[in-house]
């Protein structure tokens, strides 16, 4: 058993890691400026992430560190609060964690430090399926945040403050969301902003599992995703419509996701097993 904690333990994605963990066997505590839900299962601290010294006191004697807690997109707030916000909590979750020595620290990261889907300029992927070799393309403000995050991770990994694990996720889905949240996305152009990536948030909890546990060393980092798209159309036609002119390195069969997750299976043995074609029908 390991001691956690999970920062921004609250949330759709939080809760569903810490409960994982939780089931695991390690000893989970959530920091968290909102409370709990009631049947959670681990211990709760209320604090704000971006409080060095509420996190360093909380990070006292964990074996590894799970940050979460960030504002989840660039839309809704100013950039500037984003930005603060995002990197102050960013900063103390890596400094509280190398004070306290964490020894493994987990990051959630996302796909948008390729610069999907809130881009301004258009991007056109430079080949697909995605993987860890296309180049980064950060253009708002919360992608800029978790492409730096991931930096400020890989400065405390080249001092030797901890190994690390930065997870590079799509749009977190549930059967709850799903058709409420993507429903009415599949009817417009701009999905290929998103390359019609999800992810069910039980895959990704065992995924944040399989990075407090796996022994790796330095800073990986991987993008992890569900197996198929969002849409009920081939990715071949979504392709041919959105990106005809994106080279196309590996076979992508039937509905298959855009993102490749091999180097996660490899380095995490992260496999999705979940997908919203097995989600109830929606009610409306």
């Amino acid at each position: 058993m390991s001691r956690i904690l999970v920062t921004g333990s609250s949330g759709l994605l939080g809760r569903h890691v810490a409960s994982s963990l939780g089931e695991a066997g390690h000893a989970v505590t959530g920091l968290d400026v909102v409370a709990p839900p009631g049947d959670a299962t681990w211990s709760h601290v209320t604090g704000e992430a971006g409080d060095l010294a509420v996190m360093a006191e909380t990070a006292k004697d964990m074996d590894a560190l799970v940050h979460i807690a960030a504002i989840p997109r660039p839309t809704g707030r100013p950039a500037v609060d984003v930005f603060r916000i995002n990197m102050a909590a960013m900063y103390a979750a890596v400094e509280a964690a190398r004070l306290s020595g964490v020894r493994r620290f987990v990051y959630a990261s996302s796909f948008s430090v390729l610069g999907f889907p809130f881009f301004e300029k258009t991007i056109i992927p430079a080949y697909l399926p995605i993987d860890e070799a296309h180049p980064i393309g950060a253009q708002d403000v919360y992608a800029t945040t978790k492409w730096l995050g991931e930096e400020l991770v890989e400065t405390m990994v080249r001092r030797g403050a901890f190994s690390a694990v930065s997870l590079r996720m799509p749009w977190i889905q549930t059967p709850d969301t799903f058709h409420a949240a993507i429903g009415p996305r599949r009817l417009h152009a701009d999905a290929a902003r998103d390359l019609w990536a999800y992810l069910d948030a039980r895959d990704a909890a065992a995924a944040f599992v399989a990075a407090v546990e796996r022994p790796l060393t330095g800073h990986v980092r991987v993008f992890i995703s569900a197996a198929d798209s969002y849409m009920d159309c081939a990715s071949a036609d979504l392709i041919g419509k959105a990106y005809p002119d994106t080279p196309i390195r590996t076979s992508i069969a039937g509905c298959a996701a855009l993102i490749d997750t091999s180097a996660a299976e490899r380095q995490l043995g992260f496999a999705p097993r979940h997908s919203w074609r097995d989600y109830p029908a929606s009610e409306n």
